[in-house]
């Protein structure tokens, strides 16, 4: 039996902590079980990495609690883990954090407490006083006698918020957390299924619990809690009491899987017929194999997807189906719950807390054999996993954008590599690294050119916005083109999506008098106009404010709302299509999973004529009376300082141009751009990803970018300037003499040079071999830790898909 545990915590810290083990936990801990452990004044939920019997230099606290007798990781997750962290370099502990989403079963609170000078005060003050005195004076009796919460101060006193800031300020209050499980059956029962279980007598219980189980016993299955109430008297109380003695079972309630419309799989072509025969005898062999499923808009890779899936479980394997975005995950999970039934789990962000710790658990135990969910499943804990498919992996949704810096299809190939599965990469536009590693052989490529049932391709017109200005004299969102071919559709009872690749009203508020911008008080960007809002936004930090009457610097009244979004499309195509039934789908419109549902699924059964909206709108979906898709401006993005700027825009587009078209009417893709000449724009109007990989390799060979290289992003962050400046300068002076097999640019400032209060600078760096790069950030990080750097000040992205 270990007396010592290295347990790694989601803190910023690169390494795990030692404590100590005790009484009946040295003989139930194992490495991968969750412990709650104390961490300086809080109470943190870890992960143990190692037993072992080495006491370290310093006084060792012990754990808290042991949160489960078995583990929650088994030693693979645990090697992914690790593997994670190293090659992304990021906190241990913090990759264990999102591996898990169980922060829901924690109760947190922050109990006050006196300091010594608080105590010292209370006793001094209190001689004397009575407590309608002063409300200060009652609660330093109340902290005098033990620690308080907040809401246990307030009922102390109504002005308990103001006195405790007041209190802290001057030193007299110390802050704990708090933190034990959450008791699953105090949640409210609208958020509660029962369902009864075996009981051989009921004569000892009280008489609302024995109704309550005899209603069970007659109506048997799942029941939500809340509407039991009105059928049962106290059935929420007596349902609670009666879990309690494992008399009924209490789980949380679950998002039901909207399923569509049942439609039976069509046959397969000769393309599909290949693919699948390959990844069925691929599966079968039991061992890791890698693919690319590379096929045009509309080919049919879902029921490649579905079959392929249909032989992993036979044999006796589970699958995992990853997509970029939440706003796909419904629309992909009812498609393969009409197939597969309740064996399919959903896991996603969009969830309560409750929901997703459910829903992994139901995957632990093996009760869902088939996995829908957004780049974090890929941690999901399925221990006889065999096909792990990533659709749309070209997509940029799959790399997390803040710590750990992670790329979910990247990790679903070392963890297939790691348990001998098979996993396959989707796409119809895949990244350049991708496709150059399947040109390298590790990756097998499998074609579908066509799309099923010898759909033809959507026709695209380019409409080049110059000349469209030269001929009508007017500055217009809208071509002529584009208007005509919108009504045309509108007259057929067809319907359209329009493409506009930027949230709000306005990109941005200026003075005319003077040329003033308004930006964010946080961050080195103009703040953009939310017309439904009626308040100016940053995209960046969330700074909000109203919108000026008058310029502040020269108290003009001539402001001008300058720049287009996808709020002024909608707007502009009321206007225009009077008759139209609009809808948008943006961030702005989109607060929960039930709004993504709403809008497409409203979409699909023609509630709506017209969608508008950014990239959501231009990703996976697939809606039959759709003939139309008006791409307003193709060239945002164009213009990025970003050498993936031009690939980035051809997936965008011809993704777009792919939503067109996929019923039994052609489609049609109206294109509008000032720059009609650049490859990226000329080869997303041909459709043709051959022509563009081409053009596009050959740049990034020349330039020593990916896939030719291994990069890094560097960024150092402080509040003051010189600091982050001066950071940059000792990494810039530490790797002159590392020059070995290594490019350096910058530092310099970041394109973006201050963000939420931080003043940035960055610098890349390319390596010929990955191996020489994972040396160079070593370094970079033990200077951070010999200098004592704030854990935030350094971040390091390894791959980094936005330069910004």
């Amino acid at each position: 039996m270990a007396h010592y545990c290295d347990v790694c915590l989601p803190v910023p810290l690169d390494q795990p902590f030692t404590y100590a083990l005790t009484g009946n936990d040295r003989e139930l801990a194992c490495e991968g079980c969750r412990v709650l452990v104390p961490f300086q004044q809080r109470k943190l939920t870890g992960t143990i990495l190692r037993l072992h019997d080495i006491p370290p230099d310093y006084k060792v606290r012990p754990i808290e609690k042991l949160l489960e007798a078995e583990p929650i990781f088994d030693a693979k997750l645990i090697a992914l883990g690790l593997w994670v962290a190293r090659y992304y370099m990021a906190p241990v502990g913090e990759v264990f954090g999102i591996m898990a989403p169980l922060g829901g079963e924690i109760k947190r609170s922050k109990l006050y407490s006196l300091t010594d000078a608080g105590r010292d005060l209370a006793r001094q003050s209190l001689l004397g006083i009575t407590e309608a005195d002063d409300p200060a004076l009652i609660l330093l009796k109340a902290l005098d006698e033990r620690p308080l919460s907040i809401e246990a101060m307030r009922r102390c006193s109504p002005e308990a918020p103001v006195i405790l800031k007041e209190f802290l300020r001057k030193g007299l209050l110390r802050v704990e957390e708090e933190a034990h499980e959450r008791d699953p059956l105090r949640a409210p029962a609208s958020k509660l299924n029962i369902e009864g279980l075996a009981v051989e007598s009921m004569e000892k219980l009280p008489k609302w619990e024995r109704e309550l189980l005899a209603f069970l016993h007659l109506h048997p299955g799942q029941h939500p809690l809340d509407e039991l109430e009105g059928m049962v008297k106290n059935a929420s109380v007596s349902a609670r009491a009666l879990a309690r003695r494992s008399l009924v079972k209490l789980s949380p309630r679950m998002s039901a899987i909207r399923l569509p419309a049942d439609r039976p799989p069509h046959a397969l072509n000769v393309s599909q017929q290949a693919a699948f025969s390959r990844l069925s005898a691929a599966v079968s062999a039991n061992q890791y194999a890698a693919f690319l499923l590379q096929g045009v808009t509309g080919s049919g890779k879902t029921e490649v997807y579905l079959r392929t899936i249909e032989a992993a479980l036979a044999e006796g394997r589970s699958a995992l189906l990853m997509v970029p975005e939440i706003a796909l995950t419904p629309q992909v999970a009812g498609q393969f719950a009409v197939r597969f039934g309740e064996q399919v789990a959903i896991l996603h962000s969009a969830f309560s807390e409750s929901e997703r710790a459910e829903y992994w658990r139901r995957i632990r135990r093996c009760e869902a054999r088939v996995v829908v969910g957004t780049r974090s499943a890929v941690f999901a804990p399925m221990p006889d996993l065999g096909l792990i498919l990533v659709d749309e992996e070209h997509d940029g949704s799959y790399k997390q954008e803040e710590t750990p810096r992670y790329n979910g299809r990247d990790v679903a190939v070392v963890r297939a590599q790691q348990i001998g599965a098979v996993v396959v990469l989707g796409s119809a536009t895949p990244s350049l690294e991708t496709r150059h590693n399947a040109d390298l052989g590790k990756y097998e490529r499998l074609l579908l050119p066509e799309r099923i049932e010898q759909r033809p391709m959507p026709q695209v017109e380019i409409v080049d916005l110059r000349q469209e200005f030269l001929e009508t004299k007017k500055n217009v969102l809208f071509s002529r083109r584009l208007i005509e071919n919108v009504q045309e559709k509108l007259a057929l009872g067809e319907q359209a999506m329009l493409l506009m690749n930027r949230r709000g009203y306005s990109s941005f508020v200026a003075c005319r008098s003077c040329g003033y911008k308004v930006e964010c008080v946080n961050c080195s960007v103009t703040l953009t106009y939310h017309r439904r809002d009626r308040r100016l936004l940053c995209h960046y930090c969330g700074y909000a404010e109203k919108v000026p009457q008058t310029c502040v610097k020269c108290e003009s009244e001539h402001i001008q709302f300058i720049g287009s979004g996808s709020e002024k499309i909608e707007e502009e195509l009321k206007e225009a299509f009077p008759a139209a039934r609009i809808a948008r789908m943006d961030r702005d419109t989109i607060n929960s999973k039930g709004d993504y549902e709403n809008i497409l699924n409203g979409f699909r059964e023609k509630n709506f004529d017209i969608l508008v909206g950014t990239q959501m709108i231009a990703k996976g979906h697939d809606i039959p009376n759709v003939t139309l898709v008006g791409i307003v401006n193709a060239d945002i993005g164009l213009g990025m300082p970003d050498f993936r700027a031009a690939e980035r825009t051809f997936q965008l587009l011809t993704q777009a141009a792919g939503r067109a078209g996929r019923g039994g009417v052609p489609g049609t893709v109206i294109l509008q751009t000032i720059n009609p000449e650049h490859y990226a724009v000329r080869f997303a109007a041909v459709q043709d990803y051959e022509l563009f990989y081409t053009k596009e390799l050959h740049f990034r060979k020349v330039m020593r970018y990916p896939p030719f290289a291994s990069l890094a992003n560097i960024v150092f962050r402080s509040e003051r300037q010189e600091e982050a400046l001066r950071m940059s300068g000792e990494v810039a002076e530490l790797l002159k003499e590392e020059k070995e097999g290594v490019r350096m640019l910058g530092p310099a400032e970041a394109p973006v040079p201050r963000v939420n209060k931080e003043f940035r600078y960055q610098m890349l760096i390319k390596a010929a071999q990955r191996k020489r790069l994972a040396a160079i950030l070593d370094l970079i990080r033990q200077r951070a830790i010999d200098r004592n750097w704030p854990a935030t000040a350094l971040v390091i992205d390894v791959d980094p898909l936005n330069l910004l």
